[in-house]
């Protein structure tokens, strides 16, 4: 991987072979150590870079020159019409929080903290320690390793009141990101044609999981409160769906926390209905104001499938999450695991393991719920005092967005497009919606970068609001 200065100096070398006749021999790594004062090793990594690119090739013992120019013709597809004919599903394109922000100056549209709000001392140690273990070269368990099952069932274990039963390490499965885990639970648990009830709106990745498989999908409204129980229940009587997929803490993208009332009203009718709960637990990590309280540890029969996720908190590079679930619905789940991905990389299990248990854990997640309620605050405050036109309808009590209100004659897509020409990345909020959007909103997350430039995004989208 390049370092800042052998990027630089492939950087500059760029520029000398755009303007360098094809097949024209770069400078020696001696004269090029001498002119940019790196070392050999340093030079000989951005010779590396530009030949991944492409850009030059090396003739040993002769040197490196521009790639010559290749007489190429244009590639013809078209016979893969007829070979994949219409697709059964159409799997939504690429949302804005998956979008590069490279060269954004203003980028909102991420549903990934900024690396300064993760534990990168502890990641980077935690990898170079797994490095040097067995859990470089062997494969782990497809359920997981013991260990990070045993710590995924006792972090719920500390929720669950006295009297309840708490979750074993042989309920919990160790997956590779919550999105397996949603794709994996969605097919498992209700199949292929059938109704799985989803609020709206809901986590995009959701939408797009049950697409996948196929999965017919029956949204109910969900506010600032959580969802609305007649409505939910309605959807249950009027399909006879076995599944509910939720977010009761700090639903994305609306920030919603439920109470507790209306969690055991939501377990009192999915017990009723014989259903599962599947309760994606994305933001445990991220509570500002409140604490995330999983209903899944006030549930005696195993009506809840619990997804813990670990990849936004503790790095993007470590995607690993935990699945709690009792009964046949975990040797279920389990079978579709080991046919889908086998099982999880051991090296990120164990960097996952190693920075949960540290003490600095502990100290980091403190630390966070204050960076991000400055940022939160920060970001409303720009909004309101620059686009008033967005109405936030509800402040978040934890997660990492904001879910604005727009006027209702705003296209949220023409709104989106005009704030990018102007270097501001959002996410148009037609993307969390199952079905078709009852008015325009946006989802902005102000756990991004340079939040001491807030102030300036919000001013563009105020102006782009105006016009």
């Amino acid at each position: 991987m390049a370092n800042d200065s052998s990027a630089r100096i492939a950087a500059q070398l760029r520029t000398w072979i755009h303007d360098a006749p094809p097949g024209s021999r770069l400078p020696s790594t001696r004269t090029l150590v001498a002119e940019h004062g790196a070392s050999p090793v340093t030079v000989q990594r951005a010779l590396a870079l530009l030949r991944t690119e492409g850009l030059v090739e090396t003739s040993p013992g002769v040197g490196t020159f521009t790639r010559r120019a290749r007489t190429t013709r244009p590639s013809d597809f078209s016979w893969q019409t007829a070979a994949l004919g219409t697709p059964a599903r159409r799997i939504p394109a690429s949302p804005a929080a998956l979008r590069s922000a490279a060269g954004a100056p203003f980028a909102l549209q991420s549903g990934y903290p900024d690396p300064d709000l993760l534990p990168e001392r502890l990641v980077r140690a935690a990898f170079g320690r797994a490095a040097r273990q067995d859990a470089a070269i062997r494969r782990a368990p497809s359920a997981g390793l013991p260990e990070l099952q045993a710590w995924f069932a006792s972090e719920l274990a500390q929720a669950t009141p006295q009297g309840t039963t708490a979750p074993t390490a042989h309920d919990v499965l160790v997956l590779p990101g919550t999105q397996t885990g949603l794709s994996t639970a969605f097919h498992a648990l209700v199949g292929s044609g059938r109704p799985l009830i989803i609020e709206s709106p809901t986590y995009w990745g959701a939408i797009a999981a049950a697409e996948r498989v196929g999965v017919e999908l029956v949204p109910v409204p969900s506010g600032p409160n959580g969802p609305d129980i007649d409505e939910l229940a309605r959807a249950f009587e009027r399909t006879g769906a076995r599944a509910f997929y939720a977010h009761p803490n700090y639903a994305n993208p609306t920030g919603a926390q439920w109470s507790a009332a209306l969690g055991d009203q939501v377990l009192d009718l999915v017990a009723a209905h014989g259903a599962f709960l599947i309760e994606d637990d994305w933001a445990h990590d991220f509570g500002i104001t409140t604490e995330a309280m999983p209903l899944a540890a006030r549930d005696e029969d195993g009506h809840v499938v619990y997804l813990r996720s670990l990849t936004k908190s503790v790095s993007p590079a470590v995607r690993v999450a935990g699945l709690i679930a009792r009964g046949p619905a975990r040797d279920r789940i389990l079978a579709e695991t080991q046919a889908e991905s086998m099982y999880v990389s051991p090296v990120l299990q164990h960097v996952a393991l190693d920075v949960v248990t540290r003490p600095g854990w502990t100290s980091h997640v403190r630390g966070l719920r204050a960076a991000l309620r400055a940022r939160r605050d920060q970001l409303a405050d720009a909004v309101a005092a620059h686009a008033p036109q967005a109405l936030l309808t509800s402040l978040p009590a934890g997660g990492l967005n904001l879910w604005l209100r727009l006027p209702d004659h705003a296209d949220v897509r023409d709104v989106a497009a005009a704030c990018e020409r102007r270097g501001l990345l959002i996410a148009p909020g037609h993307e969390w919606f199952p079905a078709e959007s009852p008015g325009p909103h946006v989802r902005l997350n102000f756990s991004g970068p340079a939040p001491d430039r807030f102030a300036d995004a919000a001013r563009i989208l105020g102006e782009v609001l105006a016009a």
